[in-house]
């Protein structure tokens, strides 16, 4: 196993050698920006992970780990002009940069060049690799329209919430680990079980997002602090709190929540009181840990060494103790 570091290099040096150079110039220029704007890219580090974990050369792991990332980015590209997004990894997003026809021309490209790195491989694994893409893929556009939907519904349930974020964020953590699996050829229970550590280990990220987006340090959290509460988003923080709110504080959270305001300090301040009142950051950070618990269980009906268990539960670990 190597550090993420690695793998990340990995990843880095073969993304220069792409050659995304073609015409027309502004199909192709678009995608070569956004995938150059880099982030964590810890999507295809865990494709890669996965593949060791399973005692394969993660280097045979690169092109489906490529697939990964570029189906990730095309999803943003999309996402930011539906959001009417400005910035992206602190740059100008695709649509603002060009247009939007060119945003939405240069993803749907991105979407079909994701499924031709799957070409590089032996027809059976290029098939378990394209279905498990096309459902992921299928899932996460699912999850982008129950994300978009309750922006206008007061009526959000918990169990909805969590199949939002399972779909729309923790799928294709679930399927990067899942794909080193197919690649490395290991069992299908295996291959079962890296997907569920992931889907979980998922979840657990997404709800520590929901958290840290209200309490995180805003130098380290990298974006600004009470976004959420500043776009009225119905997060598992919100949906806890109108949960255990009395009647006063329930009106409070629902007006405050309806409207916005000039004055958002005061406004994400409030919440924040009443999210502590209520017990609603207190069952977030026990339903992260729950998740989490939920993923380091997978490891121990997983057929590999304690060694490679270690790994994915330190994995696990620094990424929910995280404060970025």
């Amino acid at each position: 196993m190597h550090s993420i570091s690695h793998y990340q290099e990995l990843i880095s040096s073969y993304f220069s050698n792409l050659h995304l150079t073609k015409e027309p110039k502004n199909l192709y220029e678009p995608i070569e920006y956004i995938l150059a704007l880099g982030g964590k890219r810890m999507r295809p580090v865990l494709t890669l992970m996965a593949t060791e974990v399973f005692d394969v050369d993660c280097n045979k792991a690169l092109a489906a780990a490529t697939a990964v990332e570029v189906f990730h980015n095309f999803s943003l590209v999309h996402d930011d002009i539906m959001d009417d997004a400005p910035l992206r990894r602190g740059n100008k997003t695709v649509h603002e940069k060009w247009n939007i026809n060119t945003g939405i021309l240069s993803g749907d490209a991105m979407l079909i060049l994701a499924y031709q790195h799957f070409e590089e491989y032996e027809p059976n694994i290029f098939r378990d690799l394209a279905t498990l893409f096309s459902k992921t893929a299928l899932e996460v556009c699912e999850g982008q329209q129950y994300d978009v939907d309750f922006e206008t519904r007061d009526d959000v349930t918990i169990p909805e919430y969590l199949k939002m974020i399972e779909y729309k964020t923790a799928v294709l953590v679930a399927a990067a680990m899942k794909m080193g699996a197919i690649v490395a050829e290991t069992s299908s229970e295996n291959a079962n079980l890296i997907y569920d550590f992931g889907l979980n280990l998922g979840i657990a990220f997404q709800l520590q997002d929901d958290y840290l987006d209200a309490f995180g340090d805003p130098k380290t959290f990298g974006k600004q602090v009470g976004g959420d509460i500043i776009e009225n988003k119905k997060t598992y923080l919100y949906l806890k709190a109108i949960e255990f709110s009395d009647a006063n504080q329930k009106n409070q959270l629902t007006q405050l929540f309806s409207i916005h305001l000039s004055d958002n300090e005061s406004k994400i301040a409030t919440v924040k009181e009443l999210f502590n009142a209520t017990g609603s950051s207190n069952a977030t950070q026990q339903a992260i840990q729950a998740y989490t618990m939920k993923a380091f269980e997978t490891l121990d009906k997983m057929a590999i060494s304690e060694e490679k268990k270690t790994v994915l539960r330190t994995f696990g670990e620094n990424l929910m103790n995280r404060n970025v």
